[in-house]
């Protein structure tokens, strides 16, 4: 799908522009064009930004391929950038999607390349439909209030995250199971995910906001150093819920250790309650007191006096190294 709009120099909203109209629109170089490309395949978007805007069909590709992490590329009169937006499952808030958004950005335009829908965009794009407005300070605020809005997104997935881990952590004391210790990794799978697409992030926003690139004026900088403070602090978030998450599992393992404890001490209680019984039974079941065969030698009272004292010595020996291991 293909969309586009138009705001002019008067603050006027035009949405009857199509393709065609592209090429007048650039060369007037006067209010803000918005093309955004939704799940439009490459023989479709190819030409479009390679021949109507005349973009680097190296900088076209890497949008196409869909396989970088974020960052930006400086030619010259345009800025590519990459960005990624996140979204948690609403089953498994653990399993984070990771949605590619492509942007390339001049002073009067923003073209937006998007292989899977993402709700950032569509909720970016229906705000500037409300509000013109919004378009009246040229290309690179409307970019900032596209990432605004995405860094918003990164808030409510870490806000999801939170509550995530506070329900396992309860489940830990309930049933601490083979499957919530799965989920524990696969939390922890999310977290790592998540910082390594903040990091790369982070240091986008930093080059945007120092306003060393001839697209983006210096009074325009201040607004991405805003969203560059918002990522560190997301960053720190996430590295403290890295904490929590390793605290979690050691807190199941300990849990599982406990009740492992509790299962070893009923056990040993049993086993040593049934000890003299089965001493008894051992000791009268031999055939020292009534033989059942004729072997003097083997059944009389030197027998028995031999295996009572070979049983006190076998014990004498067995406590003494355990004393000498340290087990007694």
């Amino acid at each position: 799908m293909i969309r586009l709009q138009y705001t002019d120099q008067e603050g006027h909203r035009h949405m009857d522009v199509s393709v065609d109209d592209i090429p007048a629109i650039l060369n007037a170089q006067q209010g803000i064009l918005w093309l955004d490309l939704v799940e439009t395949s490459p023989e479709v978007a190819r030409p479009i930004l390679e021949d109507t805007f005349g973009f680097h069909p190296l900088a076209v590709e890497d949008a196409l391929e869909e396989t970088h992490i974020p960052k930006v590329d400086d030619w010259g009169d345009y800025l590519y950038l990459v960005f990624y937006a996140m979204t948690a499952n609403a089953t498994e808030v653990s399993q984070l999607d990771l949605l590619e958004l492509d942007c390339f950005l001049t002073p009067h335009c923003l073209v937006t390349y998007q292989v899977h829908r993402t709700a950032v965009v569509d909720s970016c794009w229906d705000n500037l439909l409300v509000d013109p407005r919004l378009a009246n300070h040229g290309a690179p605020r409307l970019l900032y209030q596209l990432l605004d809005l995405l860094t918003t997104s990164y808030m409510l997935t870490l806000d999801a995250l939170d509550e995530h881990a506070e329900l396992v952590e309860d489940r830990i004391f309930d049933q601490p199971t083979e499957a919530l210790l799965g989920e524990i990794f696969a939390f922890k799978r999310a977290l790592l995910k998540l910082r390594r697409t903040l990091g790369p992030q982070r240091e986008v926003m930093n080059k945007l906001s120092r306003g060393d690139f001839s697209t983006i004026d210096r009074t325009d900088a201040v607004y991405f150093r805003d969203i560059y403070d918002h990522l560190v602090r997301l960053n720190d978030i996430t590295d403290s819920m890295r904490d929590i998450v390793n605290g979690t599992l050691d807190m199941y393992l300990s849990v599982v250790n406990n009740r492992m404890n509790e299962v070893m001490k009923t056990l040993t209680l049993i086993t040593t309650l049934f000890m003299p019984l089965s001493f008894l039974v051992g000791f009268f079941g031999m055939n020292f007191f009534q033989p059942v065969v004729n072997r003097p030698g083997w059944t009389g009272t030197g027998a028995l006096g031999l295996t009572i004292g070979a049983m006190l010595v076998l014990s004498l020996v067995m406590y003494g190294w355990m004393r000498r291991r340290g087990l007694y």
